[in-house]
Parts: structure tokens; sequence; C-alpha cells
């Protein structure tokens, strides 16, 4: 009872009150532990679980005997270990489901199941969306089960939160930790029962409403559904790419941000019309409820409305410092009712933002008054605090980070909340079409700000840097951010040295951080050796190399992403591709074409297989460039040089699309080496290849198919006879490529082994007949 009159008493931002509440946070940690343990180590979670009650109860005895002091920190250590018990059930009760659903790993399947998301487009051009089974079996034999499943569907289709589908298609199971149990690519699909009452309801008015905003014009009418409901099947591969490098992203669908602006925007209102805190309170949290319903209360979303309802709710009610408390038990709630969530990128980026909301954006604003306006330091406060406590996330599992995002978050800033609510209320009035349609052409004006916000600065020089991720890039990107929030702090960090600390670290950083960007952008190709004719960049686990002559340039491939492509270009002085050869649609082969794009001529392509491929030409052709499915004896040149496509046949039923109708193209003359690139072909092919007669070595440089995998005919190559064997490759790939099979054909045939993931950049050119090579790196 005195502990309960102490936290009563003590003002909310007192130290007493704001480290009781910090106290809670063992509880949200504990709960995420036990939670990270149990999802990818699903077998120890009965262990778990016991340990759990069995400390509980242990340290209940040993409280009951113990002084106040004593008693309040052993409490709140049964109250860890309780709730780490619930997550560890939680996760014990599941996994009986969740092994039946994966025996049917890798077998056809006909399955039924509720709608529990709203539908994405993927990367592969499949609408996807979550689905909790309801029976699972061969086509035709369908028995009851309940698990997660993800179900991949074609675009055409298109099924709302609560309908019951049945789908038949061929499933693989997931590896531990990932939320779904099953992922199933589906052939067929159908509604056998129609999503009904509120759900319904709301999915008629988002259905009326994507269909009013998509018949604005762009940019801004693809985007709106996804400021306003979260709907992103209308946002374009090209605006989607630029929403994430300007680090606008999180605004295209339903996050944090459009859970934050609802409640503010409602709680604004409320006591603009004279409400009291309790009634204001009241209606932003009936809002929220209602505005989840509105874009379906999938997890994702409820776990978003969750935290920023919490974290706004604190600001907006003057308590910070009971906001902590709220967020670590409402995080922790989440994870006992789904503990998988633990492992996603999503769960952790809600709470750490929140929490940045709650703690840091405060302390940040009042540093910046020192040198600014109290409302313009608190409005770059709120979104430089979520980006500095998020980046150390975003570098365990992204390749890049943004460097624009703050820049563009306080450009879209004012824009965000007008296009949120405006569209909000053209949803809602989609039974008065006038007023429906007035609504959105006012929230289109914002939209289209954003979409221009996002354009302009995803193309600003040095818009994203890459970073390899892991543990040690976000110790990094931590140490960085922990010394621009204490700089920025001010007098609010009291501690002596720290301050000064952080400046020299900073300024260290900033300045390394300048001679890389000058070595790698403006001056970066001052450093590269002038008489390379052929170049392989070191893209990861994937193809993009370049020929060079007279100063016209030929791109065979694109690597998986932008970034590292325009990373080597830059470096090589490569402002345009005269030539883009796509040997065929595999996203390690055409993952990069962004970096290109507008600053092509012409396209070679391999042959179409997937709506995805067509939409990546159609992106090429926007941009200029001409197409040209690639065949057996198309010639041109390229500046002084020729090419020469050596593979495939031409309407070939035998190897119609895929890695064995790659381009195979020749290149050599005027000072460039007489090469050879093979793209992914495998051995049954390159034999074929072979017995055409085409290949007529010795080449000077052979690009090894499939970057080196073990599928080789090695006949192929001791007719290549070539000097040098290229392996593109990625460090540390899945695949165990090159294979010790491939490596030793270099040996066979008395070639020297070139490799991209120890040599890094490889350039080689001819000097007075001699082929010279340039390696980034001294291979190990």
């Amino acid at each position: 009872m005195a502990v309960r009159t102490e936290v009563v008493r003590a003002h909310p931002g007192s130290v007493r009150g704001a480290a009781r509440d910090v106290r809670l946070l063992p509880v949200a940690c504990g709960a995420w532990a036990v939670a990270l343990v149990c999802v990818f180590v699903p077998s120890a979670s009965g262990w778990v679980a016991g340990g759990c009650v069995l400390g509980a109860v242990v340290v209940a005895g040993v409280v009951a005997r113990c002084r106040l002091r004593v008693a309040t920190v052993g409490g709140l250590v049964v109250v860890v270990l309780a709730v780490g018990a619930a997550v560890a059930f939680t996760v014990l009760s599941e996994s009986v489901h969740r092994d039946a659903a994966r025996e049917w790993d890798g077998r056809v399947v006909e399955a039924v199941g509720e709608v529990s998301s709203s539908a994405s487009v993927g990367r592969d051009g499949r609408l996807w969306m979550d689905v909790q089974l309801r029976g699972i079996g061969p086509p035709g034999a369908v028995r009851a089960a309940s698990a997660p499943m993800r179900v991949g569907v074609d675009p055409a289709e298109g099924f709302d939160l609560g309908a019951v589908v049945r789908v038949t298609g061929e499933a693989a199971a997931t590896e531990a930790g990932e939320r779904a149990a099953l992922v199933l690519f589906a052939s067929t699909a159908s509604v056998e029962q129609e999503s009904s009452g509120v759900f319904a309801v709301a999915a008629g008015l988002r259905h009326q409403f994507i269909e009013r905003s998509t018949r604005l014009p762009e940019p801004g009418a693809g985007l709106l559904p996804g400021l306003a409901v979260g709907d992103t099947r209308a946002v374009d591969t090209e605006l989607n790419d630029a929403m994430r490098i300007s680090g606008l992203s999180h605004l295209t669908a339903v996050s944090g941000a459009n859970c934050a602006i609802v409640v503010g925007a409602v709680f604004w209102l409320a006591a603009l019309c004279g409400a009291g805190r309790g009634t204001r309170i009241l209606l932003a949290a009936v809002a929220l409820a209602g505005f989840v319903i509105l874009v379906t209360p999938e997890p994702s979303v409820i776990r978003a409305a969750v935290m920023a309802g919490v974290a706004m709710l604190a600001i907006l009610t003057g308590r910070p410092s009971a906001g902590a408390g709220m967020l670590a038990l409402s995080a922790a709630g989440i994870l006992v009712v789904d503990p998988w969530l633990a492992s996603t990128p999503g769960f952790a980026l809600s709470v750490v933002a929140s929490g940045a909301l709650i703690l840091l954006a405060p302390v940040l604003s009042r540093g910046l008054e020192r040198w600014m306006p109290r409302p313009l330091a608190l409005s770059i406060a709120v979104p430089l605090a979520a980006q500095l406590a998020c980046g150390p996330i975003i570098a365990l599992f992204a390749e890049q980070q943004s460097l624009v995002g703050l820049a563009a978050n306080l450009l879209a800033a004012p824009a965000a909340p007008v296009a949120t609510v405006i569209g909000l209320l053209a949803c809602l009035s989609a039974p008065l079409p006038m007023l429906a349609d007035l609504l959105a052409a006012s929230a289109w004006l914002p939209a289209s700000w954003i979409a221009a916000t996002a354009d302009v600065t995803s193309r600003m020089p040095f818009a994203e840097v890459a970073v390899p991720p892991g543990i040690l890039s976000a110790a990094v990107v931590a140490g960085v951010s922990g010394c621009i929030a204490i700089v920025l702090a001010g007098e609010r960090v009291r501690i002596p040295g720290v301050r000064a600390t952080a400046s020299i670290l900073l300024a260290g950083g900033v300045a390394v951080a300048g001679a890389q960007v000058l070595l790698t952008g403006p001056i970066a190709h001052m450093t590269t050796p002038a008489g390379w004719s052929v170049a392989a960049c070191d893209v990861g686990q994937g193809d993009a190399l370049l020929v060079r002559s007279e100063q016209q340039v030929a791109l065979i491939d694109t690597g998986p992403e932008p970034a590292s492509l325009a990373a080597c270009l830059r470096s090589l002085g490569v402002a345009r591709t005269d030539l883009l050869v796509l040997t065929h649609f595999d996203l390690d082969h055409v993952g990069g074409v962004d970096a290109v794009q507008g600053r092509v001529g012409a396209v070679l392509h391999g042959p179409v297989a997937e709506p995805a491929d067509l939409r990546t030409l159609d992106r090429l052709r926007g941009g200029g460039a001409t197409m040209t499915q690639a065949s057996a004896g198309m010639r041109g040149d390229l500046g002084a040089a020729a090419w020469k496509v050596l593979w495939p046949e031409r309407e070939s039923r035998a190897f119609p699309t895929g890695n064995d109708a790659s381009v195979v193209i020749e290149i050599g003359g005027a000072g460039v080496p007489r090469s050879l690139f093979l793209g992914d072909l495998s051995a049954e092919p390159q034999g074929m290849l072979r017995r055409s007669g085409r290949v007529r070595g010795p080449y000077e440089i052979v690009k090894v198919a499939h970057h080196g995998s073990a599928d080789q005919d090695p006949s192929l190559y001791e007719q290549i006879d070539a000097a040098v064997m290229v392996f593109s490759v990625g460090l540390d790939n899945d695949y165990g490529h090159p294979r010790t099979e491939a490596l030793g054909l270099a040996g066979v045939n008395g070639a020297r082994a070139l490799r991209t993931d120890f040599e890094g950049r490889l350039l080689l050119g001819t000097h007075e007949g001699v082929l010279e090579v340039w390696t980034e790196r001294r291979p190990p």
C-alpha cells in the first residue's frame, strides 16, 4: 500500500515518477527475449515456460519475507517471469498446429482459410496476404487445420479482410521465427464466403475511395490510398523505391505515423470544441479504433495503433514519463498475444519509434530551442528522434541507410496529416459522391507534394549509403546516433566530458564520411585506372559487368539492387549506358535497374515470362530506351568494338525462359579484350551452345555462368580457352558459389580466376597487346 501511495503522488515530470515508469521496461525486454528464444527454438518453449513459472514461485516466496525495498524489486522480477511464462505458453500451444501445417512443405495442396490482412504486391508480381488456415490437404481432400499462412495469388485476384477463400498451389514451409508457418504459391483461388458485417462496410468504403483516387492524375493518385487507408497496390515500383530511399515509406502503409495523425487530429478537434481531457482521450481512442477497422485490423495495424496511440496520448496529456511505462506494458501485452512479432523489424521499429517520440523528442526539442523558435524545434525533433532511434534497427536488416530521410520528412511533414485526414474523410464520404470527389481532390494536392518530395530527394546525390547489414553496422549507427543526440541535447546532458567526447567523435565521423563521399562520388573516377575496357562491379550475389569502347558503354545486367550498381558507375565515371543487356529477369540480374533508368539508349533482353518482367521493360521504355528481344545471330557496334549474340535460339521451345535462356553475348575488338558473357546458363544449354559452333576461342575474358555453380560443361570452357575467368559472386552467399568444380575449370584450362567476393571490383584492359588486371582488394 505504501508503494502505491508513493507512485500516485509522484509528479509526472519528477525523477522518481519517471524512474518507476522506466523500471517497467524490464517487463517488455523480458517478454521480448523470451519470445525471440521460443519462436526461433520452439522446442525450448516448454522448458522456458516451466523455468519462468518455477522462478516466479521461488522469487515470490523470497519476497514475502523481505523488506519493502527488496520486495519492490522482487515483485518486478515476479512480473517479468510471469509475463515470460505467458509468452512461452502461447508459443507452446501454437507450435502443434504450426508443425502440422509445415508437414505440407513442397507439396501441392488445397487450403481454406480466412483472410486476415490487406493485400500488397510483392517483388514477384504476386498479390500477397495473410490467411488464417481452417483446413488443408491434397486437392479435393481438405481436413481441419489452424495456423497462419502467407498466400500469393495472381494480381488480378483480390480478397477483402474476413473473406473465406479456397486456394490451390505449391506449399513451402517457412524458417523458424517467421510469423507465417506456411507460404502458398497459389495457382487457383476463389472466394468461399464474402466478408460480412463491419468488415464488408469498411471494404466497400475502401474500394470506392481507391477507385475515386486512381482517377486523379499522377503523381499523387496512386499514393493517396496508401496515405489515407494503407492500400499500396496503386503505388508503382518507381514511387515505392523513391519513398524508401527518401525515408518516407512509413507514410505509404498503415504505420504509427498514420495512427498518430488520427489521434492527434481528433484530440485537437475535440479540444477546439471545448471538450475536457477525459472526453478528448475517449474520442481519440474511438476514432483510432474506427480507423483500424477501416484500414483492416491486421496484426501490424493493431500493433502500430497501440504503439502510436500510447505515445501520442502520453504526449498530448502532458505525461511522457507515464507514457514510457504504458508503452512497455503495451509491448509486453502484444507479445503475449503474438510472440512471433518479436522477430519482425516492423514491431521493433514501432516500439522504438514510439519510445523515441515519448522520451527523446522532448529532450531534442529543448536542445534545438537554443537556435530556433519552439514550433520549428519540435517539428524537427520528432522525425529526428525517430530516425536516430530507428537507425540501428534498420542497419540490422537493410543494406542501405537513407541520408535524406530527415530533410524529406521535414518537407513532407506539413502535407502528411492533411492528406491522411482529408483522405479519410473522403473515404467515409463515399455515400455522398459529390462531397467525396471534392475531398479526394483536396487530399490529392498534399499527396502529390509528398510524391514529388520523394522523387526529388531520392534522386539527390548520395541519397542513401550502402551499409552491410548486421550487428557491427547497427553498433556503428547506434554510436553515431547517440553522439548526435548528446550534442543536440546540450545542457540536458550533465555528465562531465560526455558532450565534448561526443562532439569529437562526431566531427571525426563527419570527416571520414566526407572523405568517403568524395572518393566514391565527385572524384571517384579520378582514382580509377584509365585503361579499363571491361569491369565487373562488386554488387554482391549478382551480375553487373561493363564494357567500354570509345566512350560508349554497355552494361550487362544490373545486380540485385540499385545502390551498389550506382556506386560502381560513379566510381567508373559512367553517367549513361548506351547498351543495356538484361540476360534474364531474375532479381540478381535486374534488381538494380533503377540505377540506370532514364539513362539507357537501347536494351537487349532475354525472353519475358512474368508480368513483373514487362513492368521492368516498361520502366526502361518510359525513360527513353528502345527494346529488342535478343536471339542468336544479332550483331551491333559499341564504339569501335563489335558485339554478337550467341544464345538463345529464336523462339526456342527447349529453353523458353529463365536461366537457360540467358542472353550470351560476345564483345571485342579495337582495344577491347575479346570477352564472352555466359549469363546463368546451366550445363545442358552450355553443351548445345558448344555444339552450335558459335563459340570460337580463344577468348581473353569469360564471365563464368551462374556465378560459378557446379552445373557447368567443362568442354565448353576448354573450347573458350580464356586467359581470365571472372566469377561475379557475393561474399559468404547461401549457395556456396563459386563451387570447387567451377573453380577447378580455371586450373584445368590455365586461366586466372578473378572473384568479386574476394577481390571487389575488377577492371581489365589491354596495353600493348598485354591483358592488364586491376582489383579493388587483395585476395585472401
